[in-house]
C-alpha cells in the first residue's frame, strides 16, 4: 500500500504542474489501447497509423492471468480517435468441441478511445475509452477516463475505470508512470486497480527498417498480482507503420496574392477551397474560342511585324506541343491528344493506365509536364482525363500561373469540372493517337484472395488462400472483355475436404468471362452493362447493369445496380438489385456509404460504412443488418507500386490497387455465430467505381483538397 500511495501522489503532483515537457513517445499496451502494460494513458495513435501487436499475457475470461495469445490490430482513424480489434485465446488450433479444447477461451473484441480536444497541450491530456464494445459476449467490457501529463522524460497518468472482471483490473482508480531516458528505451510502472506491475520497452527505430515502420519489444518483468500462473515475465512485440507516405509530404499551399484581371480583383482558390472565380480563367464559353475577325485594312509595317511575331509564337507553340505529346507518351499515358490554336490555347486529352492507385497522380504529372515544356507566355491550357474515350474530369488554367505553383508553392488558379471540356475553336492537332491507343492491349491483374475466419471454436485463424488473375482487354470506346480465374495455394485444416469450412474454400477454377460496355450519359450519368459467364459454386450466365449519377463537384454519388443470372445445368436463377449512396467529405478525407437492396443469396437488408482515407489506403467501420446484425472493420491497401509499368503492345501486368480485408462480429445476440457472404453480390475487375470513378474519389473538390499531391508527383517522376 505505501508503494501504491506513492504512485498516486506522484501522478497527482505531476498532473498539477504547468511545466512544458519533452516529447515522450506513446505505444500500445497489452490490453489493446495506447498505454502502459494493463492501463491506458491519455494519448492516442496518430491519424493514419496502424499497429500490429502480439503478447502472451492472457486475461482468461477476466478471472486470472495465464500464458496464452493476444493478437491486436490498432489504428488511428482520425485526430484524437483510435480503434482496435483483439483476439484472445488459450491455444491456436485446439478444437473447443473436443476434449483438447474444453474449458478454453477464444474471444474477439473491439476497443475505442477518444482524446478530449480543446485542452491546451501544456496543461494535460484527457481521454475516455471503452474495451470490448458491442459484441455478443462481452468478457472484458471496461469503460474508463484517464488524464496524462508529460514532464521532462516522464509521463504521469491517472484515471478511473469500471469493469466486471473478477481480476479487478481497471475496476476503480489506476495510475502509471512512464520514464523514457532514451528514444529507444522506456521503463514503465503502474497500478491497474488490482496489482502493481513493471515493464521495460525497447524500440527498433524505422531508420533501421528502411523507413517502413518501427518494432517495439515489451517485457513485463514484475507484478505483485496473486491471480497469475507466472508472475515473472510476460512479453509482447508490436510493429507500427503509417498507412500512407502521403502523410509525410503534404505541405500547406500558400494563398496567392490578389491579381488584376482587367479592372476587377480576382480571388484565388486556396487549398481545400472548391469555389473559384470564373473570370480568372478565360476558357469557359464558346465565345471565348471564336477566332478574331480580321478587318480588311491596309497592311502597314507594324501589322506585318505583328503577324511575323504571331507566326513565330505559333511555330514555337507547335514545336512545344509536339515535345509535350512525346513526353506524355514516354511517361506511359495512353490515347494522348495535344492541340493548340492561334489564341494561345492548349488542349490536352489523355488516359491514365500507370497511376492506377489514384488518378490525381496522373493529373499532377500531366499538368507538371505542361508547365515544364510550354514556355511561351500567356498560354491557357485545358487538360482532360479520359478512360476508354469517356470523359471523366478536366482542368483549366494558365501555364504561367501553374508554374508559380510548382516553383513557389503558390495556390494555382484552376477551374476543375467533371466530364468533358469545351474544345476551343480552330484547334490544330499534333500527330495521331495510334501509337498510344489503349485498345486490344491486355491488362493482367494478379492479387491474393482469401476466405477466412477469426477466433472460432475451431481455431484462432482458419483460411483458404488463392492467387487470382483477371485479364481485361479494352476493345473500343467504353467496351471490352474480362476473363478471370484463381489457383488455390494453401488451406488450413478446417478448409480441407469434409471439414467444416470446405464449402467456402477458394477452389482452383475459371470463374469469369464477361463483356462490358460503358456509356457516358448527359447530366452526370454513367451506365455500364456486363454480360456473360460467372461461377459462384455453380455455373451461371446472365447480365448485370449499373447506372450511377455524380453531382457537379463529385461530392454525391447515387447508383442502382441489378443482376439476373440463370444456372446452366438445371432450372434455377440468382438475382440482386441494390441502391447505393456515397457522400465524399473531402475536407476530412472521409467517404460515407449506404447500401440497401436484395442480394445474391436471397437475403435483404442494408449496410452503412465510413471510410477514413490515408493516401490511397483506407480504414473502414461498418454495420449491416440482414439475416444477422454485424459490425466490424475493414482495411484497403494497394498491392501495387505507385506507378505501374507502362502498357506495351503485349499488355501490362499489375497488382491490385485496392485490396480489401475485413473482420466482423455479430451484435445484438447472446451468441456470436459465424455469418458468411451476407449482403453479397458478385463483381468483376471492371466497374464504374473502381475503373472510372477513382474508387469514389472522382471529384473536383478532391483535387482542390490535394493540390500538394499534384506538385509532389510531378517533382518525383519528372
Amino acid at each position: 500500500m505505501p508503494k501504491l500511495n506513492m504512485l498516486f501522489l506522484s501522478c497527482a503532483a505531476a498532473l498539477s504542474l504547468p511545466v512544458a515537457a519533452d516529447e515522450v513517445k506513446h505505444f500500445q499496451s497489452f490490453a489493446g489501447y495506447t498505454g502502459l502494460i494493463n492501463t491506458p494513458n491519455a494519448e492516442v495513435m496518430d491519424s493514419g497509423v496502424v499497429d500490429f501487436g502480439y503478447n502472451n499475457q492472457l486475461d482468461f475470461q477476466g478471472q486470472r492471468y495465464m500464458d496464452g495469445h493476444n493478437f491486436i490490430v490498432s489504428a488511428g482513424l482520425f485526430e484524437g480517435f483510435e480503434v482496435s480489434g483483439q483476439v484472445a485465446s488459450n491455444s491456436m488450433h485446439d478444437n473447443m468441441f473436443y476434449s483438447e479444447g474444453r474449458g478454453q477461451t477464444r474471444d474477439l473484441s473491439f476497443n475505442a478511445k477518444y482524446q478530449i480536444p480543446y485542452i491546451p497541450q501544456d496543461w494535460l491530456s484527457v481521454a475516455i475509452g471503452m474495451k470490448d464494445m458491442g459484441g455478443a459476449a462481452n468478457n472484458y467490457k471496461t469503460i474508463y477516463a484517464v488524464a496524462s501529463k508529460e514532464l521532462w522524460d516522464f509521463r504521469f497518468s491517472a484515471g478511473v475505470g469500471a469493469s466486471d472482471r473478477k481480476t479487478g483490473q481497471m475496476d476503480g482508480a489506476f495510475a502509471g508512470i512512464e520514464w523514457q531516458p532514451f528514444k529507444w528505451f522506456s521503463v514503465l510502472t503502474e497500478y491497474d486497480s488490482e496489482a502493481v506491475n513493471a515493464a521495460a520497452r525497447l524500440t527498433i527505430p524505422k531508420e533501421w527498417l528502411y523507413d517502413i515502420g518501427e518494432i517495439t519489444l515489451t517485457s513485463r518483468f514484475y507484478s505483485n498480482t496473486e491471480l497469475s500462473e507466472d508472475t515473472s515475465n510476460y512479453w509482447g512485440i508490436n510493429f507500427t507503420l503509417p498507412l500512407s507516405d502521403e502523410l509525410g509530404y503534404q505541405q500547406p499551399v500558400k494563398a496567392a496574392p490578389n491579381v488584376q484581371n482587367n479592372t476587377a480583383n480576382v480571388p484565388v482558390a486556396t487549398k481545400g477551397a472548391a469555389s473559384i472565380n470564373p473570370d480568372a480563367v478565360k476558357i469557359q464559353t464558346p465565345n471565348d474560342y471564336t477566332l478574331p475577325t480580321v478587318k480588311p485594312e491596309a497592311r502597314t509595317t507594324a501589322k506585318i511585324t505583328n503577324n511575323t511575331e504571331q507566326q513565330a509564337e505559333l511555330s514555337q507553340l507547335n514545336s512545344q506541343s509536339v515535345t509535350l505529346k512525346l513526353a506524355l507518351v514516354e511517361d506511359g499515358f495512353e490515347n494522348v491528344s495535344v492541340a493548340f490554336n492561334n489564341n494561345n490555347q492548349l488542349f490536352v486529352k489523355f488516359e491514365n493506365s500507370i497511376f492506377n492507385r489514384n488518378d490525381i497522380d496522373a493529373l499532377g504529372l500531366v499538368l507538371g509536364r505542361v508547365a515544364e515544356l510550354i514556355t511561351l507566355e500567356g498560354v491557357e491550357f485545358s487538360v482532360q482525363l479520359n478512360k476508354y474515350d469517356l470523359a471523366l474530369l478536366n482542368v483549366v488554367g494558365t501555364v504561367d500561373n501553374y508554374k508559380e505553383f510548382i516553383t513557389n508553392n503558390i495556390s494555382p488558379d484552376l477551374l476543375i469540372t467533371l466530364g468533358a471540356a469545351l474544345e476551343p475553336n480552330g484547334l490544330v492537332w499534333v500527330g495521331t493517337t495510334d501509337t498510344s491507343s489503349p485498345y486490344f492491349k491486355p491488362r493482367l491483374t494478379i492479387a491474393p484472395t482469401i476466405s477466412n475466419t477469426y477466433a472460432t471454436e475451431l481455431g484462432v485463424f482458419d483460411y483458404s488462400a488463392a492467387i487470382r488473375a483477371d485479364l481485361e482487354v479494352p476493345l473500343w470506346q467504353g467496351g471490352g472483355i474480362i476473363l478471370g480465374g484463381q489457383v488455390n495455394v494453401a488451406n488450413s485444416d478446417d478448409y480441407a475436404e469434409n471439414k467444416p469450412f470446405k464449402n467456402y474454400r477458394k477452389e482452383t477454377q475459371f470463374d469469369r468471362a464477361l463483356f462490358y460496355q460503358t456509356f457516358e450519359l448527359p447530366f452526370g450519368f454513367y451506365n455500364q452493362t456486363q454480360v456473360g459467364y460467372i461461377k459462384d459454386f455453380y455455373d451461371y450466365r446472365g447480365i448485370s447493369n449499373e447506372t450511377a449519377w455524380l453531382s457537379d463537384a463529385g461530392r454525391h454519388k447515387v447508383s442502382f445496380k441489378f443482376g439476373s443470372f440463370q444456372y446452366q445445368d438445371y432450372r434455377g436463377s440468382r438475382s440482386y438489385q441494390m441502391f447505393n449512396y456515397q457522400y465524399n467529405w473531402v475536407e476530412q478525407d472521409i467517404t460515407l456509404h449506404a447500401q440497401a437492396g436484395d442480394f445474391w443469396y436471397e437475403d435483404s437488408g442494408y449496410k452503412l460504412e465510413s471510410r477514413f482515407w490515408f493516401g490511397d489506403s483506407y480504414l473502414a467501420v461498418f454495420f449491416e443488418d440482414s439475416s444477422a446484425q454485424r459490425a466490424g472493420a475493414a482495411i484497403s491497401i494497394p498491392l501495387s507500386p505507385r506507378k505501374d509499368m507502362s502498357v506495351t503492345r503485349f499488355g501490362q501486368v499489375k497488382g491490385n490497387e485496392a485490396y480489401r480485408h475485413s473482420i466482423g462480429t455479430q451484435v445484438g445476440k447472446s451468441r456470436n455465430q459465424l455469418v458468411f457472404n451476407q449482403l453479397y453480390a458478385p463483381s468483376s475487375i471492371v466497374g464504374l467505381d473502381k475503373t472510372f470513378f477513382n474508387q469514389g474519389r472522382l471529384s473536383s473538390d478532391y483535387v482542390y483538397k490535394h493540390l500538394p499531391r499534384l506538385k509532389e508527383v510531378y517533382l518525383k517522376y519528372r
